[in-house]
């Protein structure tokens, strides 16, 4: 008996269904402890990794409408004005984001597969019996900070280089809310622009849609039997049917 638990916890996708010996368990529903531990592993391995990789690459970010990031919309006066000039400085800045977003992509690998591997018993129990979006909401409480600091970084190189006539997205960005607010006469005629931070306003809009992705994943898993890929996650999930 010990030596078929073995067996149920080897590990599978890179590692992440860590077996956890618990002689004690009993099986609920069908389905134990350790199944339900490692099944969970197995469907969050599974959503991350496909999020990440639509999202890290050419177009991850600005050929799909559901998580293009735009610009702030506090500072639209300052693009409808542009807008009217025969330019592309409000779309080259657009596409110089998402191409940001798309390469910082990446770094939420590491960060996934941190909070995978210390999911627990409890964890795997609530994220099974809970809503659709459990699991998101799992992942949001355990990385956004550090995928936030991770991908800012790399964004603001990104938003750093050169885009037109030498000079970068965050340049132009700044540049252009910089003149806005000194025509404003420090609020008087119309209201200042507060966001000046291009790199945090895209961090965040990247994140925003790296875990939309995975939360559409989640749902596909739940409720679509041909996105439980292992015998494993079929076993676990039907215990939801």
């Amino acid at each position: 008996m010990r030596f078929k638990l073995m067996l149920w916890c080897l590990p599978v996708l890179i590692g992440l269904s860590s077996c956890e010996d618990f002689p004690w368990e009993e099986a609920v529903g069908g389905v134990t402890d350790s199944e339900v531990v490692a099944g969970l592993k197995q469907a969050l391995a599974v959503g991350t990794d496909t999020a990440v990789t639509r999202l890290n690459k050419t177009d991850g970010f600005y050929g799909d409408q559901a998580v293009k990031i735009l610009l702030p919309e506090e500072a639209q006066p300052v693009y409808d004005v542009l807008n009217l000039l025969p330019t592309n400085l409000v779309e080259d800045n657009i596409l110089a984001i998402n191409r940001a977003a798309e390469d910082a992509a990446r770094e939420a690998t590491p960060i996934f597969v941190d909070a995978i591997t210390n999911l627990t018993i409890d964890d795997g129990w609530e994220i099974l019996n809970g809503e659709d979006s459990a699991a998101i909401n799992y992942l949001r409480r355990n990385t956004r900070q550090q995928l936030f600091d991770a991908f800012q970084p790399k964004i603001d190189v990104s938003l750093s280089k050169d885009l037109v006539l030498g000079l970068s997205a965050n340049d132009l960005y700044s540049n252009l809310i910089s003149v806005y607010n000194k025509a404003s006469l420090n609020g008087f005629l119309f209201d200042e622009i507060q966001t000046n931070s291009l790199s945090e306003h895209t961090t965040d809009r990247a994140l925003r849609g790296l875990f939309m992705k995975v939360r559409d994943e989640e749902k596909l898993i739940r409720t679509d039997a041909s996105h439980r890929v292992t015998d494993l996650l079929e076993k676990v999930f039907a215990e939801q049917d």
